[in-house]
């Protein structure tokens, strides 16, 4: 039976609007915690990422473009291309809105957004090329957690771009599970990947907000929709994560606002505004929470 069919036997639309593999996820209980991640510094890979979350996209496309010809079998060049190209796509379009996924109602009615074909054909050729080295790696290593690592992040930003640009529910949805599919290979073979936790932890416990019968037939799709397993993982990848704990870091402000929390909301775009000052996107948000 397949994900289409037992979808129209429940007669409920695809969990997809509220599903994203590597990135939009709520969590309870922030207030707590500690970030520790490491920071992002020291080589031209945490140099480029440290650029895109600041939004500085061509300087982190050329630090992402050093990486690739110094480290031209590295997948993890190509896949971070593709990232900076996704994050600039979303900050022209808007996408990246703490109120508006903070808002389930504004989120379900968001309309099917105009993308730059440029950008997308840039992108898809980035995610082909990360695919087919990472295949490359694979091939003599089936255990090759960084390449398994890269196949989590091409799936995963797949499922971004197909739900938040194309609006195509299903298909992020599939990507999404094959995001956590290949998640769980990665960490298998290094369970200190702590970047790789965050698909698993977003199938998980953004399933686990549908209704039960809804869980149980996402169950018989090979779905994970623990919500206790999925708050264990996602607190991984905040505080231990690297490349992907900022962002995962600003999603926790979504879960704030969710549970009628603005000033942790507010708490937690502070600490990343003092280490990314020129991400405006901040202040956006900072502005809109009293």
């Amino acid at each position: 039976m397949t994900v289409n069919t037992l979808f129209r036997i429940a007669k409920v639309r695809p969990a997809g609007r509220q599903y994203v593999a590597g990135i939009f996820l709520l969590l309870f209980g922030i207030a707590s915690w500690t970030f520790a991640s490491q920071p992002l510094t020291g080589t031209p890979l945490d140099e480029g990422y440290r650029d895109m979350y600041n939004l500085r996209f061509s300087d982190a496309h050329l630090k992402f473009q050093q990486w690739m010809s110094a480290h031209p079998q590295d997948p993890m060049g190509p896949v971070s291309d593709a990232a900076a190209s996704l994050f600039s796509e979303f900050e022209r379009l808007k996408i990246i809105d703490v109120q508006l996924f903070a808002n389930q109602s504004r989120f379900d009615s968001r309309s099917r957004l105009a993308p730059d074909e440029n950008i997308r054909k840039s992108f898809e050729e980035r995610l082909n090329q990360a695919s087919n080295l990472a295949d490359t790696a694979l091939k003599q290593n089936p255990q090759d957690a960084r390449a398994l690592y890269v196949k989590t992040l091409v799936s995963g930003m797949r499922s971004d771009y197909a739900l938040m640009i194309d609006k195509k529910d299903l298909a992020a949805l599939n990507y999404s599970k094959e995001a956590s599919a290949y998640s769980k290979q990665a960490l298998a073979a290094n369970p200190h990947m702590y970047d790789a936790y965050l698909a698993s932890g977003v199938e998980n416990y953004m399933l686990s907000l549908k209704f039960a019968p809804v869980r149980w037939l996402l169950n018989l799709t090979g779905a994970s929709t623990s919500r206790e397993e999925g708050i264990r993982l996602l607190k991984l990848t905040a505080t231990q994560g690297h490349y992907l704990a900022p962002f995962a870091r600003m999603m926790l402000a979504v879960a704030a606002l969710r549970e009628n929390r603005p000033q942790e909301a507010r708490s937690i775009l502070i600490d990343l505004k003092r280490e990314f000052p020129l991400n405006s996107l901040y202040d956006r948000q900072l502005a809109l929470i009293h």
